[in-house]
């Protein structure tokens, strides 16, 4: 490995512009698809923290006994998609009305009776609050005696799910349209390079090395350029965020719910030698010499 790895590196040194334009050009190409990942995590990081406030209220109807409240309950119980549910009576729902209302609570005073009806909130776990979900159960639910209504936030659901879905879709075709290019670079380098130096192939075919010895520089050489690439994104990428983005998260609160995964920091230079890799063999591959 001495002697390839010294032709690498000289091959380097000597193509140093071509070769600092693939680094650059990789080192960019990593940082979007870094842009779009840390994007696509925090929508959906943010998207599973909402379904924990999502919930069915399901109405009874007015004289409702205990034991069709019991009965009602049990059925509700018996779905495996529900988290956990809590009965609301009559009087525990006017005072919590009153308590919203603080100040305007004399309103209540014109009315009789009670006018709210008794209610159970019903959450879902995280992973089965979707649409289809909730109305195959609010279907069911419609089916039980001592029912009234049954209300949800149906928009506010399938808003966060068409978020998700449009997000991850865009997401992972913009990667792939990233991946394919900086792989293409790659491979475009390698074989450029390749081409300069083909009487210098030439010479040691016959001197007799062999297909493997003459390609391995150029491996070793698409290897150390995605890998520098990986590492220079990860030097902008951390320059960025301590410089800019701390200073606007500390003027701007509101930022303080974005979450930055530092795992994508230490993904970059695997990610970037397996690009160089991967280019440099595609090229090598189609090489004939």
């Amino acid at each position: 490995m001495q002697y390839p790895l010294k032709l690498a590196l000289q091959s380097i040194w000597n193509e140093k512009w071509i070769n600092l334009l693939s680094i650059l050009t990789i080192a960019s190409g990593l940082a979007v698809v870094s842009l779009v990942i840390f994007v696509m995590y925090n929508i959906d990081y943010f998207t599973k923290r909402l379904p924990e406030r999502f919930s069915v209220m399901i109405y009874l109807k007015d004289g409702t006994s205990e034991s069709e409240t019991g009965t009602i309950i049990s059925e509700i119980r018996k779905n495996r998609n529900v988290e956990k549910l809590k009965y609301i009576s009559k009087a525990e729902a006017l005072n919590e009305l009153r308590s919203t209302m603080k100040n305007s609570d004399y309103i209540l005073e014109g009315f009789g009776e009670n006018p709210l009806p008794a209610s159970i909130e019903v959450k879902f776990h995280k992973e089965k609050a979707k649409p289809e979900t909730v109305k195959l159960f609010v279907e069911e639910m419609n089916k039980i005696k001592g029912i009234d209504e049954i209300h949800f936030a149906d928009k506010f659901l399938r808003s966060i799910h068409s978020v998700k879905t449009g997000s991850q879709t865009i997401g992972f075709m913009l990667s792939a349209i990233m991946t394919t290019g900086m792989i293409f670079l790659c491979y475009s380098t390698v074989k450029m390079l390749f081409y300069h130096r083909r009487e210098e192939m030439e010479t040691l075919k016959l001197l007799g090395a062999t297909r493997g010895f003459i390609r391995l520089p150029f491996l070793l050489e698409g290897a150390i350029v995605g890998l520098a690439g990986g590492v220079t994104c990860i030097i902008a990428l951390a320059t960025f965020y301590y410089t800019v983005f701390s200073k606007l998260v500390s003027a701007m609160p509101a930022l303080s719910f974005v979450v930055f995964p530092p795992i994508m920091l230490y993904m970059l230079p695997p990610a970037g030698l397996l690009l160089g890799i991967t280019g440099a063999l595609i090229a090598i591959g189609r090489i004939r010499f």
